[in-house]
C-alpha cells in the first residue's frame, strides 16, 4: 500500500459524492421514485399480456433498479454516519419514502399481470435473467397479489406499510438511546484507568463521578472488568431495559407479521420467511437448533461448573466468600469469562492490544486479501482525492474528515483492472451507527450499454480514537470483527453481476454471513497472526516514548507479536465455546418461537419478555433476577434485539448455520495452508464472485465439491 504504481492511480469511475443536504436528499428521493413510477407506468401503457416478455417488461425495470442503487443506498446511509442531525432525519425521511414506494411498485396489480404473464411464456433466457424473473415473479405473490383485490389485500398492503414503518422507528430508537449511569470511578476499580479517565466527568450533583454509557465502547469493558458485581449487576439490567419504549413496537410487528403470513396462506411468518432460504421449511431450522441445543449443553453446564470455581476462589480471594451463593449470573459472565482467561490462559488481554494498532492491523489484513484473492489497495489522500472526485474537491469524496478511501484494483495476475472503492470509517461520533457493520454504498452491475459500474462499500466501526500517547488499540476479538466485516466488505467489492439485486451480499440470509465468518478463521492461525501484528511502540518515536514512561524501566517488547501470547489467543478460541453457542441458540430460538405461533390467538397472548428471559434461562443455563423470585419480566431484552426487526426476523438461525458452512469451508480447504493463493482465487471466483446470482447451495457445493457436512463444524466445538 505504498504509493500506487501509475497504473493504479486513475479509477475508470469517479467515486459518489457526499454533498447532500437535508433539502437534496427529499429533492433526490423525489426525483429517483417519480422516474420509477413514471417507467412503471409506461411498460403498463404500451405492453399488452400477450406481448409481455424479459426484455420488454423485466430488463427495463431491472435496470432503472441498478440506476437506482448508485443513489438510494447512499441517501439512507447518511442517518447512520452523518453528524449533522437534520441530515440523518433527512435521511429517515427519504427512507420512509423510499420503503413505502417499494411497497407501492411491489404491489402493483397492472406490472404483476405482465410479470406474470412473461413468467409463463417459459422464454429460453440465460441463468441470471431467468432468477431475476423468478425472484421478481414470487416476489409479487409474496407481497399479496396472488391475494385477490379486495379487503384482504387491503389489509395486507396496510399490514406491509406499518411495519416498514415499525422497523424504522425501532432502528432509530436504539441508534439515538442516550442512556447511561453514573458511578464513581471507586465504584468501577477493575477497569482500566485508561478506559475511567475518558468517559464524561460529571458536575453539579455528579461532582466526582463519570457517566457511563450503554454503548459498546463502555459497556463490554465494564461488565469484563469491573469487580463490584453489584455495579455490574445494574448496569447488565439497565442495559436490557435501556430502550423499553421498543416494548409495544416489537409487540405489534410480531402480531402484523403472524396476520399477513396467514393471509398469504402460510401456516406461520416463519413458514413465509424460510421458504426461500437454504432451509427451505422451519422443520429444518428447529430439526438443527434442536440438534444442535442437545449436543451443546452438556457442555455448558460443564463450563458453568469451572466458571463457579473461578468465582468462588475470586470471591474468597477477597474476603466475600459469605456473598456467594452459589449461583452463576448473567452479569457473572464477561467478568468470570474474562478472568479464567487471564489466569488459567494467561491471556493478558491489555498485552496483546498493544500488538494490534488499528492502523496497521487494517494494513496487515489488507494484505492478507490482496494475497489470498490477487488484490491490490490504495490509499486515496490529499491530492490525490483532488484528482478522483467529480468536483475537483477531496472532501466531497467523504461524509466525515475522519473517513479514509481505498481504490481496490485486480492485481497484475488477475489482470490490474479497477475493482471498486472501499471507505473505513472507524471511531464512535455522536449520533453515528453503534456497532460495527459493512454498508453497500453504490452495487456493481453491466448497464444498458454492456459497460460494467463499479461498487462502493463502507465499514462503519466504533473503535476508540487514537491519542498522542497511544494508537487506537485492538483486542482480539476486535481485530476478529475487523476481519469479518472486511470480509463483507470484499464480498461485496469483488462480485460480478449482470443485475445490482444479486450483486455481493445481496445472498440469501443464511448464507450471508458464511463467507465473513470463514475469514475470521486467519484471525486464529498462528502465521497470521504474527504478520498482523506490530507492537504500537515501534510505529513512532513519540510512541516509543510514550510507551517507556508509561512501563517504567521495562526493555522495549519484539515487534511482533512473540509465540507465547499468540499461544495463549489460539488455545483460548473454544474457551466457554459452548456457553457462547448456547447464547447465539437463545437468540436464534426466540426469534424461531415468537415467528412460529399456531394460530393468532397464541400470538396476542404471548409475553414477549418473560418468554425471551425464560428461554434464556432455559438454554444458556446462567442465572437471572429471577432467582430472587421476582419473575421472569425483569428486563425487556427484545426491545434492544435490532436484528429480528431489521430484517433478521425468522433467520437469526443464519448466524449458526453460516458457522456450520464456513467450517466445512475452511477445514475442507483452508486448513493445510490458509495463504494458498490459488484456493483462494478459487474461493473468490466461484463464491464470492457469484453474489446471489445463482442457487446458494449450488454455490457452496461448486466450491466443496460435495453437499455441505456439519462434521466440521462439531469437531471445531469438540463435539464431533
Amino acid at each position: 500500500m505504498s504509493m500506487a504504481p501509475s497504473k493504479y492511480q486513475k479509477p475508470p469511475q469517479p467515486p459518489p459524492r457526499f454533498t447532500a443536504t437535508p433539502e437534496s436528499l427529499a429533492a433526490d428521493t423525489k426525483r429517483i421514485l417519480d422516474r420509477s413510477r413514471d417507467l412503471m407506468d409506461g411498460i403498463v401503457k404500451d405492453v399488452k399480456p400477450e406481448d409481455a416478455s424479459f426484455k420488454n417488461v423485466l430488463l427495463p425495470i431491472a435496470l432503472d433498479d441498478n440506476k437506482q442503487t448508485l443513489e438510494t443506498h447512499i441517501i439512507g446511509f447518511y442517518q447512520a454516519v452523518s453528524d449533522d442531525v437534520k441530515l440523518r432525519d433527512a435521511s429517515t425521511e427519504a427512507e420512509k419514502a423510499m420503503d413505502e414506494y417499494s411497497i407501492e411498485a411491489s404491489m402493483r396489480d397492472d406490472v404483476f399481470s405482465l410479470v406474470d404473464a412473461a413468467f409463463k411464456k417459459n422464454e429460453d433466457l440465460d441463468p441470471e435473467s431467468k432468477r431475476l424473473l423468478e425472484k421478481e415473479h414470487k416476489g409479487y405473490i409474496r407481497m399479496g397479489l396472488g391475494v385477490p383485490a379486495g379487503p384482504k389485500r387491503d389489509r395486507f398492503k396496510a399490514i406491509k406499510k406499518r411495519l416498514s414503518e415499525l422497523s424504522i422507528i425501532f432502528q432509530k430508537n436504539l441508534n439515538e438511546e442516550q442512556g447511561g449511569l453514573w458511578f464513581t470511578p471507586a465504584e468501577l476499580e477493575g477497569a482500566s484507568k485508561d478506559f475511567i479517565s475518558n468517559l464524561k466527568q460529571g458536575t453539579g450533583e455528579h461532582e466526582g463521578k463519570v457517566w457511563l454509557t450503554f454503548k459498546y465502547p463502555d459497556l463490554f469493558p465494564t461488565l469484563k472488568y469491573v469487580k463490584d458485581s453489584e455495579v455490574r449487576r445494574k448496569v447488565f439490567i439497565a442495559n436490557e431495559n435501556k430502550c423499553n419504549k421498543n416494548v409495544p413496537l416489537f409487540k405489534e410487528a410480531i402480531e402484523l407479521r403472524d396476520e399477513a403470513a396467514r393471509i398469504l396462506g402460510y401456516p406461520n411468518h416463519a413458514a413465509f420467511r424460510i421458504e426461500d432460504k437454504m432451509a427451505k421449511t422451519p422443520k429444518t431450522v428447529d430439526d438443527f437448533l434442536g440438534a444442535l441445543r442437545k449436543r451443546l449443553a452438556p457442555g455448558g453446564v460443564e463450563e458453568i461448573k469451572k466458571l463457579k470455581e473461578v468465582k468462588s476462589a475470586d470471591m474468597k480471594s477477597r474476603g466475600l466468600e459469605a456473598q456467594n451463593d452459589g449461583n452463576y449470573y448473567l452479569w457473572d459472565h464477561r467478568f468470570y469469562d474474562t478472568l479464567m482467561l487471564e489466569k488459567d490462559f494467561q491471556l493478558d488481554q491489555e498485552a496483546i492490544a498493544e500488538y494490534f494498532p488499528l492502523e496497521t492491523t487494517i494494513k496487515g489484513m489488507m494484505q492478507i486479501f490482496e494475497e489470498l484473492f490477487g488484490l491490490v489497495f490504495v490509499k486515496v489522500e490529499g491530492k490525490d482525492r483532488d484528482a478522483i472526485s467529480e468536483t475537483g474537491k477531496g472532501d466531497d469524496t467523504v461524509w466525515h474528515k475522519d473517513v479514509q478511501i481505498f481504490s481496490v484494483w485486480d492485481d497484475e495476475g488477475e489482470g490490474s483492472s479497477f475493482v471498486g472503492y472501499l471507505y473505513l470509517d472507524l471511531h464512535p461520533r455522536d449520533g453515528k451507527y453503534g456497532h460495527a457493520a459493512n454498508f453497500n454504498l453504490q452495487k456493481g452491475f453491466v448497464d444498458e450499454n454492456g459497460k460494467r459500474r463499479y461498487p462502493a462499500t463502507a465499514l462503519v466501526c466504533n473503535f476508540s480514537k487514537p491519542t498522542p500517547k497511544k494508537p487506537s488499540l485492538l483486542k482480539h476479538d476486535e481485530v476478529v470483527t475487523l476481519f469479518h466485516e472486511l470480509g463483507h466488505g470484499i464480498h461485496d467489492l469483488v462480485s460480478r453481476t449482470t443485475f445490482s439485486r444479486f450483486h455481493g451480499t445481496s445472498v440469501v440470509r443464511d448464507f450471508v454471513e458464511a463467507p465473513s465468518q470463514m475469514l475470521e478463521n486467519w484471525c486464529w492461525t498462528p502465521s497470521q497472526l504474527r504478520s498482523l501484528s506490530k507492537h504500537y511502540s515501534y510505529l513512532s518515536d513519540s510512541y516509543k516514548q510514550s510507551w517507556a514512561e508509561h512501563s517504567s524501566g521495562k526493555t522495549q517488547p519484539a515487534e511482533v507479536l512473540p509465540d507465547s501470547l499468540i499461544d495463549s489467543i489460539v488455545r483460548t478460541r473454544h474457551v466457554n465455546d459452548a456457553l457462547f453457542n448456547l447464547r447465539q441458540l437463545h437468540f436464534g430460538i426466540f426469534d424461531m418461537t415468537v415467528h412460529e405461533a399456531e394460530n393468532s390467538e397464541q400470538i396476542k397472548n404471548l409475553h414477549v419478555s418473560e418468554t425471551y428471559n425464560k428461554l434464556r434461562k432455559d438454554i444458556s443455563k446462567l442465572d437471572g433476577p429471577e432467582v430472587f423470585g421476582q419473575g421472569y419480566d425483569w428486563a425487556n431484552g427484545q426491545a434492544t434485539f435490532g436484528h429480528l426487526i431489521g430484517g433478521y426476523d425468522a433467520g437469526y438461525y443464519g448466524y449458526l448455520s453460516s458457522q456450520v458452512y464456513s467450517a466445512d469451508m475452511f477445514h475442507s480447504v483452508f486448513k493445510k495452508d490458509p495463504m494458498n493463493g490459488k484456493e483462494g482465487r478459487r474461493y473468490r471466483h466461484t463464491v464470492l464472485e457469484k453474489g446471489g446470482s445463482q442457487d446458494e447451495m449450488e454455490t457452496l457445493k461448486q466450491f466443496l465439491g460435495r453437499e455441505p457436512s456439519t462434521e466440521a463444524f462439531y469437531a471445531e466445538l469438540g463435539l464431533s
